[in-house]
């Protein structure tokens, strides 16, 4: 124990040291490590069963209190001569009646597990310590994913907490071979962090790329949960406004990509889960499309990505052909184009208006629900209405920019629907500062842009680039699952073959 009172300059929560066998002695580490005696959530619980000192450490309001009742209710039976000799061993083989015991003898593991939420259980006379797992964290139930609702399909969408996470997905995979490594990343904050994949059919070369760039995160803690993990594994492309993951809060979505051949990266305190890697295309995809039969599903799909395609060129366009090239115009869409463009230039109305979408988006994130029709129809009326009256805007602006916003909300991804409006705020700084050229030009700079982006070393644009046409029109139609034979080629998955004892 003397090797434990040593001076010295890295913290005591941080000390690889071992536990001695004096309990007092331990207690005053414990008192410098974690607090005790300081803050008011780390409890010391002091008994005596059996002639033998316990100190059970533990936060308040992590643990089971039944759980821990019934342990101490056993060892209230115990007599002396049960645990006159190796205590701790007869403890933790025959006496403490629960499943989840571990016994260590690392004063780092004990304080990472104390403040994860485990009780520890201290012997005068022995220099080991029982951590048993009788958790409990302030949890929500379950429910239906804001941002992937589907009209018929599960309700049931992934929680902050990592253990009921990774049950709703086992729930849908009970294959054997299903892994979920875990791993502790920042120094302070210890944040669980989760790598889930199919052990026959991801392929090795990803599984271990995730772990490499997961394994360097040097950080002191992950407050953020999944995003600040999502910038250390993309950081050579953190200036891409692109996402290089593909996030879902939908257990059967996640079971889908991990059957793919995808690695899944659960955080701890997130109800997101990451998808690794994404291409493009995976962003243009709902899980509504498989809930409706196909024929129904790939109107849906078209549907959609024509709304992202207006979202993206639909106000570079018309500012091209009404403003600048008028005459490019056929006879029967003469009528299109502002009669007067107003006292504000057209790209600065535009960029204005654009502004003011991202306005209301704010407010309506930060508005109560009450009060949320009101801000519309004050958005609406009072700003809208009256300032095309005024002659601030022009009807088309807010028209046509309107349609490009509808299809900005259409976009299944969040984080892809931003990239675009940047992107449309590209197109069409292009267009009015350099014409047609400025417009082909901005356009072919996205391209290349996508095209040399890679997702954890994989291509951005498959099955565009490199270009495989069956997997492209698996994207363009919404083919039936008896037909979906393969799976994705860019994974490398080890098993190719999702239909084995097929005729």
């Amino acid at each position: 124990m003397p090797e434990i009172l040593q001076h010295t300059d890295i913290p005591p929560s941080q000390q690889d040291l071992e536990l001695g066998k004096r309990l007092g002695e331990n207690l005053k580490f414990f008192e410098r490590s974690i607090g005790l005696g300081e803050s008011y959530d780390v409890v010391k619980r002091e008994m005596t069963f059996g002639g033998q000192e316990f100190c059970f450490l533990y936060i308040n309001g992590f643990i089971k209190d039944n759980v821990l009742d019934d342990i101490l209710r056993s060892l209230s039976h115990l007599k002396r001569e049960q645990l006159a000799v190796d205590a701790m061993d007869r403890l933790f083989e025959t006496y403490c009646s629960h499943i989840q015991v571990e016994k260590t003898k690392k004063t780092s593991d004990i304080v990472t597990a104390v403040l994860s939420g485990q009780t520890a259980v201290l012997i005068d006379g022995s220099d080991f310590a029982l951590l048993i797992d009788a958790r409990q964290y302030p949890v929500r139930s379950p429910g239906e994913p804001e941002l992937e609702r589907v009209v018929r399909g599960s309700r049931d969408g992934f929680v902050e907490t990592l253990v009921q996470n990774t049950i709703l997905t086992r729930r849908r995979i009970r294959d054997p071979r299903l892994r979920f490594e875990n791993m502790k990343i920042g120094h302070r904050s210890k944040t669980d962090v989760v790598i889930a994949y199919l052990q026959d059919v991801a392929d090795d070369g990803i599984v271990e790329e995730i772990k490499k760039r997961l394994g360097k995160i040097d950080v002191d803690g992950l407050p953020m949960a999944e995003k600040s993990v999502e910038e250390w594994l993309t950081k050579r492309n953190n200036w891409n406004p692109y996402p290089l993951v593909r996030y879902t809060e939908r257990p059967d979505v996640a079971a889908v990509h991990l059957l793919e051949g995808h690695v899944l990266v659960y955080v701890d305190t997130s109800p997101s889960v990451m998808i690794t890697p994404a291409t493009f295309f995976h962003h243009l995809q709902h899980a509504e499309e498989f809930r409706e039969n196909p024929a129904t599903g790939a109107f849906v799909r078209w549907v959609r990505f024509f709304g992202i395609l207006m979202s993206l060129f639909l106000v570079p366009i018309w500012i091209l052909l009404t403003l600048v090239h008028r005459d490019w115009l056929p006879a029967d869409l003469a009528f299109l184009g502002p009669e007067e463009v107003g006292a504000i230039p057209i790209i600065i109305q535009f960029m204005l208006a654009d502004l003011g979408i991202d306005f209301m988006r704010m407010a309506a994130i930060h508005t109560p629900t009450p009060l949320a029709t009101a801000m519309g129809l004050i958005a609406a009326v009072m700003i809208g209405d009256i300032a095309v009256k005024v002659g601030l805007f022009a009807p088309e602006t807010i028209l046509y920019l309107a349609v490009a916003a509808i299809g900005q909300f259409a976009t299944p991804s969040y984080e892809l629907s931003m990239a675009n409006r940047l992107s449309r705020l590209f197109f069409m700084i292009g267009v009015a500062l350099f014409d047609w050229y400025g417009l082909a030009a901005a356009i072919g700079l996205w391209l290349f842009l996508l095209i040399r982006t890679r997702s954890i070393n994989r291509p951005y644009m498959w099955p565009l680039v490199p270009f495989s046409p069956k997997a492209l029109l698996e994207i363009l139609i919404r083919t039936p699952m008896q037909y979906k034979n393969n799976r994705p080629a860019f994974l490398k998955p080890k098993d190719k073959d999702r239909q084995p004892n097929r005729a």
